[in-house]
């Protein structure tokens, strides 16, 4: 590990990685790399967690194509330092911003969408001119053997070097100096990797996850509501950071909506049944089927051990203190809850820990507003689930225990830079209020001026 860090660090000294088309070659090189396997990344994801081509590309392959694309297009802009406003009171100065590269920096991937997770903030880091190890989740074995062998293969190392492995990998990676983390995954492993960066004072983006709550009003359309909603939990088999968690609907559409959701399920997993994916190991299918009561289904609730799969489940009359609600599900089981006072409600999400996103279905504007004004998360949608994530105009991250950072196009390219800040003074004139002997007609002019 220490040899990998040292080379790329001697090399980012270098100054290589700094000139836009050394930036540019490097994303080329990558759009290429993914542009002549797609075929081979999605036979590594179908074998890790069952994915369809359909769901393959959109949300892994097709996803970072687009984001290189436009990251390049916008490159040049990007980089240019940008000249900022001087107040009067530094006469004949003028003021400017910069971004520059960080050096050398480490991206630790997730399971769930092993492709996207690790491509994506890896654009960021090579766009702001940075060199960069990976290590991607080693529980998608196909996926994390591809993406090495394949990126390794493209990439001097001094620039990307892919490591894998599995914890005892990670905790050495860890122990060494940074000049930036990016990580996806857990709270629980998120704090780990926060520590351990705390003693070399590196700076850190945790993209973390929570319980995300979905609110269905009495003025919401329920078919819409239903087949977004259904949409949002049931891709990858529930195993998205931002999928719905757990659904309030208002008491006196609850019926209504729960045979609206549970007509939508049947359709869309009766539909997709042969290529439905699957829960990523053992481990998390055990988890997850001991979250499901059983006499609170109304629909699903079986599984296959043997394929980890786990039909999509519905369970209603849940109360806050059941054990599905007790942490992220993180796979395809819908708890109904039910909710009559929105003031109230509001009031409840606010006492839990902030989520990384948040969903409401409503026609009624106001009633919106009110909640997304007043109910902090990471990012969110109205009368939709999850596609806020597919805009890469809008920075994605979360709040509190849901993460911080921001990336995803220009924000990604903003998180892996440090923006230095610097001013060009005139010497042709000086007024020299700010030097000494310091007296109170200085002060008098001085107190204008602030003014």
């Amino acid at each position: 590990m220490e040899s990998i860090i040292q080379s790329q660090k001697a090399y980012f000294k270098t100054h290589a990685t700094r000139p836009l088309s050394a930036r540019l070659e490097a994303l080329t090189t990558l759009e290429n790399l993914i542009v002549d396997n797609e075929q081979k990344i999605k036979e590594a994801l179908n074998k890790d967690l069952n994915k369809s081509s359909f769901e393959a590309y959109t949300t892994e392959i097709g996803f970072v194509l687009h984001s290189l694309r436009k990251t390049k297009k916008k490159l040049k802009r990007w980089m240019k330092a940008e000249k900022v406003r001087t107040p009067l009171y530094h006469a004949f100065t003028k003021s400017y911003v910069k971004p520059e590269p960080k050096g050398t920096v480490l991206i630790i991937g997730p399971y769930n969408y092993p492709f996207q997770l690790v491509v994506e903030p890896l654009i960021g880091a090579l766009s702001a001119g940075n060199t960069a190890i990976v290590k991607p989740s080693e529980f998608p074995s196909h996926t994390e053997a591809l993406i090495e062998s394949l990126m390794n293969e493209a990439f001097d190392s001094r620039l990307l070097k892919v490591v894998s492995g599995g914890v005892e990998v990670t905790q050495s990676l860890l122990e060494h100096a940074y000049d930036h983390i990016f990580f996806t995954g857990s709270s629980c492993v998120g704090q780990i990797v926060y520590e351990a960066a705390s003693k070399h004072l590196t700076p850190v983006t945790l993209e973390l996850g929570g319980k995300t709550p979905t609110i269905v009003s009495e003025h919401a359309n329920l078919q819409r509501a239903a087949e977004r909603i259904a949409f949002g939990k049931l891709l990858n088999a529930g195993q998205t950071c931002i999928a719905p968690d757990h659904i309030y609907v208002h008491a006196s559409v609850k019926e209504a909506f729960k045979e609206k959701l549970i007509q939508t399920f049947d359709a869309f997993y009766h539909t997709e049944s042969s290529r439905y994916p699957v829960i990523i190991n053992d481990k998390h299918f055990k988890r997850i089927v001991e979250l499901i009561d059983h006499e609170k289904v109304v629909y699903g609730g079986t599984v296959d051990e043997a394929k980890r799969l786990i039909v999509p489940t519905i369970m209603d009359d849940i109360q806050v203190d059941d054990a599905v609600m007790k942490e992220e599900i993180f796979g395809p089981v819908m708890p109904l809850l039910t909710y009559d006072n929105l003031e109230t409600l509001i009031e409840n999400l606010n006492n839990e820990p902030s989520p990384l996103a948040l969903y409401m279905f409503s026609e009624n504007t106001s009633e919106l507003e009110s909640v997304f004004d007043r109910v902090r998360f990471g990012g969110g949608a109205m009368n939709d689930t999850i596609t806020h994530v597919a805009n890469p105009n809008l920075p994605f991250g979360g709040v509190g225990q849901s993460g911080f950072g921001r990336y995803h196009g220009y924000y990604s390219f903003k998180e892996f830079s440090h923006f230095k800040t610097y001013i060009k003074k005139s010497t042709r004139f000086d007024p020299g209020l700010n030097k000494p002997p310091y007296d109170a007609k200085k002060e008098r002019l001085v107190k204008k001026v602030l003014k």
